[in-house]
């Protein structure tokens, strides 16, 4: 190899203008001279094949337009993790001693900086005190000289490493297990080649709390087997990774609280199941992964499960949600207060919005939190109330009734109502005049047209059995679709709104 390129080029991560890509081969193209790069661009538009040429196949990539050769100046290998940071936060000091050899003094052969010197003494406690730092996009691709970092940076807490040049997970230990109180990084966007084996994990991050490994190819298997170097790890980001297929962890991640596995394709909702037992996870994200089910089989309705014993917020945002078993699920969660579930079919049942946002605060009996939304005392009980009153007639249908010797609700009822019976005993059962369909009135003579809305809400009590003071009259004209019209004067007659024959007379208690 000539100077210019690292012996360990093959597998090196590159960026070229402003395109990165994985080298997989480097070597001679006949019949052209001197040296070439293969590579595999990360966006294969940029490509023209797979690594064949003139049908001798140099190197292999996953898309058929993937890959180039390039010529090695065409290729920026990064720099180690100080250059980064120095470059990043103004702290140069080879080029600030640079600029100010013009105030040296010449001892011998040796000269000595006068003004640099202060400068670099300055420079190095400005880098001393660097406590969050933030190398995105920075070329990083290594850590450096050994034990540099510690040296240079001891107060370090956080890293931002997000979208460098890190080929390997052995590339990020020798940077990271510098930094003794290393307490968040973020490695996202760096396509990284993770162990094979447990005989490669050496170091342990033993006060790592968060970890970003979103964009970094990372499987699930490769996940557990790393953990065990993140022993106090509590939130780990793995978004847009194509896991597919999760495994039970074991002996690890048992410190983990948040878990964000958003953007994967799981193959189906059971595969939460292997996951269910980590005994503190508080939130669990996995927007757009494609689930449309999920079940506890350790429980019945009514009861709660041991899976998930901590979940308090769940994110099931952009998936393909359709039926309410998925919500009648939720409601066995022993801690869940927190749900978002927008984008899903399931919230286009209805054509109000607003009565699917009712309907699952009454499915799921400890909310708090729908869609980023408090759920007040009063809206509760609203929604709970309207629930009862909305599946009465098939609750008695089903076989439910107010007598408790008579209330026997048969098994396909309770497993769509899990909740029903609850709701029964906390606001008692409905009654037959709650559960009557509020119907049109058609207005067809004058005799009804000439009452006041004192008598016509005489009349309604007579067929509903709902006190005029609870009731609220309004009319929809037929001649104005769509809009609705409060009867707010009990002693004023129909006539007076102008209602006419055809009209709709709704009415509510």
């Amino acid at each position: 190899m000539t100077s210019s390129v690292p012996s360990d080029v093959v597998g090196r991560r590159i960026l070229c203008d402003t395109e990165y890509a994985t080298v997989r081969y480097a070597g001679s193209v006949p019949p052209t001279t001197g040296l070439w790069l293969g590579v595999e661009w990360d966006n294969p538009q940029r490509g023209k094949h797979n690594g064949n040429h003139e049908g001798v196949q140099y190197f292999k990539c996953d898309h058929p337009t993937g890959g180039s050769f390039i010529r090695p100046n065409k290729a920026n290998f990064g720099v180690d993790f100080l250059i980064a940071v120095k470059n990043r936060y103004g702290l140069n000091v080879e080029q600030d001693v640079e600029r100010e050899t013009e105030n040296a003094l010449v001892i011998g052969k040796k000269t000595v900086e006068l003004v640099g010197f202060d400068s670099v003494i300055e420079q190095q406690s400005q880098l001393n005190k660097l406590v969050d730092i933030s190398v995105r996009e920075c070329a990083v691709s290594h850590a450096g000289q050994k034990e540099e970092i510690s040296r240079t940076c001891p107060n370090i807490r956080s890293i931002n490493l997000s979208k460098n040049l890190l080929p390997s997970w052995e590339k990020v230990t020798d940077i990271a297990c510098q930094v003794q109180n290393l307490e968040s990084l973020d490695l996202s966007e760096n396509k990284i080649k993770f162990p094979s084996d447990s005989a490669s994990i050496t170091c342990t991050l033993s006060k790592l709390r968060v970890l970003a490994l979103n964009r970094t190819g990372i499987t699930w298997a490769e996940v557990l087997l790393c953990a065990p170097g993140w022993p106090a790890l509590e939130e780990l980001y793995l978004a847009s990774n194509d896991i597919t297929v999760l495994e039970r962890p074991i002996n690890v991640l048992q410190t983990l609280k948040l878990l964000d596995l958003s953007n994967n394709q799981l193959i189906d909702g059971s595969q939460l199941h292997l996951i269910a037992y980590l005994p503190r996870l508080e939130q669990l994200i996995l927007s757009n992964t494609g689930i449309s089910s999920i079940h506890f089989p350790d429980v019945g309705f009514g009861c709660k499960t041991k899976m998930f014993p901590l979940l308090q917020r769940l994110v099931v945002d952009d998936n393909k949600i359709l039926q309410w078993s998925f919500i009648n699920e939720l409601d066995k969660l022993q801690c869940l207060q927190s749900l978002h579930c927008q984008n899903n079919p399931l919230m286009g049942t209805e054509k109000n919005p607003e009565t699917v946002r009712q309907l699952i605060i009454a499915k799921i009996g400890q909310l708090k939190f729908l869609n980023k939304s408090e759920i007040f005392p009063d809206e509760r009980k609203g929604a709970e109330l309207d629930y009862r009153k909305m599946f009465g007639n098939d609750w008695i249908m089903a076989g439910g009734n107010q007598n408790p010797d008579k209330n026997r609700p048969n098994e396909e009822f309770l497993a769509a109502h899990p909740r029903y019976q609850l709701l029964c005993l906390k606001y008692g059962a409905p009654e037959e005049g709650e559960l009557k369909r509020q119907q049109p009135f058609i207005l067809k003579n004058q005799l009804l047209n000439s009452m006041t809305i004192q008598k016509v809400k005489g009349l309604l009590y007579r067929l509903l059995k709902i006190p005029g003071s609870e009731l609220k009259l309004s009319y929809e004209s037929s001649k104005m679709e769509g809009k609705e019209i409060e009867l707010e004067n009990d002693l004023k007659p129909l006539q007076f709104y102008s209602i006419e024959n055809g009209d709709s007379l709704l009415v509510r208690w």
